[in-house]
């Protein structure tokens, strides 16, 4: 799909576009998942899980951030597939009970949405954390939860010409934290609390 139009800025975000390669790729949404965002910001992922989807409920407690993501989105029409329903709601307040997948782009309140997640059972869950000291207790969280299967952090350096020649700019370490609050059908196995591996 070709980049999507990002014309109105919410003063916060977007998530950077390489690292909502990373999140799609873990959200493996397919055309009848329906997908659950906790902080919508300027809708860049709510507008890239919106062409994949087949229902995408994106909450945002900020009113004017929540006006961005529907004019993002607006600016998408044309490749958006699913219902979306637009949510000014503080998590988990509003969160759906039937979402296959869910996405927090902020830390806010995310105990209480990992309980939420637990409770109705979400298949995939991921979350993205940029300091260091919200990102330990993130992970502790998914692991009292027994949600966690694997922790990513990566960052995305972009070129620039300097002098003739190409040197970089670094964007800030992003972690990401990926779980499943359903049994794996497979083996059923996670990573337990140690880091090793406890099946179900």
């Amino acid at each position: 799909m070709p980049p999507i139009a990002l014309p109105h800025d919410a003063k916060a975000g977007p998530t950077k576009s390489e690292v909502r390669a990373v999140v799609r790729s873990k959200l493996a949404l397919e055309s009848d998942d329906h997908f659950a965002e906790v902080g919508s910001c300027t809708g860049a992922v709510t507008i890239e899980a919106a062409q994949r989807a087949g229902r995408v409920t994106a909450l945002e407690r900020k009113p004017e951030r929540l006006e961005t993501t529907e004019r993002n989105l607006a600016a998408n029409e044309a490749s958006v597939r699913a219902d979306v329903d637009l949510r000014n709601a503080e998590a988990p307040d509003g969160l759906p009970d039937d979402a296959d997948a869910l996405f927090l782009g902020g830390s806010r309140n995310f105990e209480a949405v990992l309980d939420h997640a637990v409770d109705t059972e979400i298949d995939r869950v991921v979350m993205n954390v940029s300091r260091l000291e919200v990102a330990g207790k993130a992970t502790d969280a998914f692991r009292e939860r027994d949600l966690l299967e694997e922790v990513v952090q990566f960052q995305v350096s972009h070129g620039y010409e300097l002098a003739g020649a190409t040197s970089f700019n670094s964007d800030n370490p992003v972690y990401m934290l990926v779980g499943s609050a359903t049994p794996d059908e497979d083996d059923g196995k996670r990573v337990a609390a140690d880091g090793g591996s406890t099946a179900q």
